[in-house]
């Protein structure tokens, strides 16, 4: 084989180095989005999608731009261990310190689905759920970072259930009022049997979205722990194996948790707030009408006075 005489070794091109057009115009974000990157959360593995950036200092005698491989192999940080606050951090201070002549501040962006195995409310029986979640951080001069994660539930409307439980009482009325003699115990778990339910409230899939702001200084994500609150809170958790005991339990579950959207807004609040040493936190609830093609929706937030984060 003949040999190819190659020339001697020369120093790349840089074109990010060189100053670029209206390098005196900074600019607020420039970076990287949907990079995928298998994590570990709770034990567990994630499969996420992240998005990683700085702000690009304006300099008249500044780079065109930044270099981009430096936050892809910084991004490195977060596979090598259980996700936390603490390597979160880190991996932006990483960040800053590759691109200091371009940059004063880095964040990073996490989305994926935590899937969480879940029993059954009465067989014994358990099934997986897949959870919503996102992370967002950013340093400046010091971390700030929030963890929002999604929640389905069910719904079931306090209005409807109410015009279904007056339907009952005339259609009862109507059906007895011919008797001209007492109804007996029997007659009445005989009807409530057959036709007691001559109309059904109307139900809906429904979705709690809760973003809480962290301190940073958490030795762990409390994503597990802010999910089971949610479900506990609302009492409507979506199931996943359902056998027909537990079916009937999920629907006593919602006849015993009537809630317009305003309620489960209301009731993840209190939660929230029963919760010490948090800074912050948004949520919205959305529930799916199956009676509109519309949803109804509310939304509300609370920050720590003083708390300008």
């Amino acid at each position: 084989m003949n040999k190819i005489a190659l020339p001697p070794p020369q120093p790349l091109p840089d074109a990010q180095a060189r100053q670029g057009e209206m390098s005196e115009v900074g600019l607020d974000w420039v970076g990287m989005q949907e990079i995928a990157l298998p994590l570990e959360l709770a034990g567990k593995p994630l499969m996420t999608k992240v998005n990683v950036g700085i702000n690009l200092l304006a300099n008249r005698q500044g780079s065109r731009g930044i270099h981009m491989s430096r936050l892809y192999l910084a991004l490195d940080e977060l596979t090598q261990g259980e996700l936390t606050p603490q390597r979160i951090g880190q991996t932006l201070n990483a960040i800053l310190a590759s691109q200091p002549e371009h940059s004063d501040r880095a964040s990073l962006s996490i989305s994926g689905e935590l899937l969480l195995s879940r029993p059954a409310l009465l067989s014994p029986h358990r099934g997986w759920k897949a959870y919503p979640l996102r992370i967002d951080a950013r340093l400046t001069k010091a971390l700030a970072l929030s963890l929002t994660v999604g929640v389905p539930y069910s719904s079931t409307c306090p209005s409807s259930a109410a015009l279904s439980r007056q339907l009952a009482q005339q259609q009862f009325q109507f059906d007895f009022e011919q008797e001209s003699e007492r109804v007996d115990r029997q007659q009445v778990i005989d009807w409530l049997g057959e036709q007691g339910m001559p109309a059904t409230p109307h139900s809906q899939r429904s979705w709690a979205w809760v973003t809480q702001v962290l301190t940073g200084s958490e030795p762990a994500l409390p994503a597990v722990n802010l999910i089971d609150r949610i479900e506990h809170a609302l009492g409507t958790p979506s199931q996943t194996l359902v056998k027909r005991r537990d079916e009937q339990a999920f629907a006593l579950a919602n006849g015993q948790n009537l809630m317009f959207c305003e309620d489960a807004a209301r009731r993840l609040y209190r939660m929230l707030r029963s919760q010490c040493g948090q800074r912050g936190f948004s949520l919205r609830v959305e529930h799916q009408e199956s009676l509109h093609a519309h949803n109804a929706v509310a939304e509300l937030s609370w920050r720590e006075e003083g708390d300008a984060a």
